[in-house]
């Protein structure tokens, strides 16, 4: 991989590293933690573990609708 390359791919991940945590932001779950980040990362390893188990389609399909519909509001 040239540097050109290696650039391109940096800002690439840069910038999907900053729109996930625009959505953290977005959700409110910065100011509902107080920013703090041990209770941010452990709300996350609670969602990633029920996306190990049965309950994984269920969550994913509650989720995205709820997503898409805040998402739509926001629009209008």
């Amino acid at each position: 991989m040239d540097t050109r390359e290696w650039v391109m791919k940096r800002r690439e991940r840069t910038r999907h590293l900053i729109e996930l945590g625009g959505l953290v932001v977005k959700a409110g779950l910065v100011d509902l933690t107080d920013d703090d980040r041990a209770t941010l990362y452990g709300a996350f390893l609670s969602i990633s573990g029920k996306l190990q188990n049965e309950e994984r389609a269920n969550a994913l399909a509650l989720w995205q609708r709820r997503g898409k519909r805040a998402f739509e509001a926001e629009q209008e």
